[in-house]
């Protein structure tokens, strides 16, 4: 019988790291433009945006993964017992003669039973993987109405997507591929301070100040988010 493998609908994509939510209204975010990550957006009339990194630390988005991935959980608990009891039950029935009466029925139940069994495992399994994706439509949609605000308000013509995160290739030693590769498919290669993903972060309510500084490679940054000056809030992502 095939193993449960629900748990990698959702599992994979749940984030540990949550940032606490700063009452602030939407009409103080616009403070967030002074912060040095952005700081040239609105000069050059473009900007780009870390969403992976909004989806990690944005508290509405991440407490509904939890929230979701514990009602998987539960779920796949209920799921795994039953497959116990057909497990059991195929052992009963290979104690039995082949051919005899009580082999027959418990072989026409057990094949009744698993093809249920399919069935609902593959129901439970669509259900989570509708509701995540509920989940992060509407997420994105609350992040990009920030982004355009915040494109609006400061002249911005285009707003890219990239990733803050330096991929760790070590340009002093024999390169490996996979880093290699993660450099090459980087979707900007350089920006200058024009990384709006804090200002973003403010809109949506949260206070970037709390939230931890990335893991520093040793590589020099080209594509990573600058570092906010002492006073301000952005996070430093080197």
């Amino acid at each position: 019988m095939k193993k449960l493998l629900i748990s990698a609908a959702v599992v994979g994509l749940v984030s540990s790291a949550a940032a606490p939510v700063l009452a602030q209204s939407a009409a103080a975010a616009p403070a967030a433009a002074g912060f040095s990550a952005g700081a040239s957006a609105s000069q050059y009339h473009i900007a780009v945006v870390d969403i992976s990194f909004i989806f990690k630390n944005y508290p509405a988005f991440t407490s509904q993964i939890e929230k979701l991935k514990g009602e998987m959980e539960a779920a796949d608990g209920s799921l795994r017992a039953e497959r116990d009891r057909l497990v059991q039950m195929e052992e009963e029935r290979n104690t039995k003669k082949p051919g005899s009466p009580e082999f027959k029925q418990l072989d026409e139940n057990l094949a009744r039973l698993k093809a249920e069994f399919s069935i609902k495992q593959g129901t439970v399994r669509r259900d989570f993987l509708e509701k995540e994706a509920t989940v992060y439509f509407t997420c994105y949609n609350q992040v990009a109405e920030k982004v355009k605000a915040y494109a609006d308000k400061n002249n911005i013509g285009m707003v890219l997507r990239f990733t803050g995160d330096e991929p760790g290739v070590d340009r002093t030693a024999a390169p490996d591929r996979e880093a290699v590769m993660r450099l090459i498919m980087q979707p900007i290669i350089h920006q200058n301070h024009i990384d709006i993903t804090p200002d973003v972060l403010m809109m949506l309510g949260v206070d970037v100040r709390n939230l931890p500084p990335q893991p520093t490679t040793g590589v020099p940054a080209t594509a990573t988010r600058p570092a906010a000056p002492a006073q301000g809030f952005a996070p430093q992502r080197q």
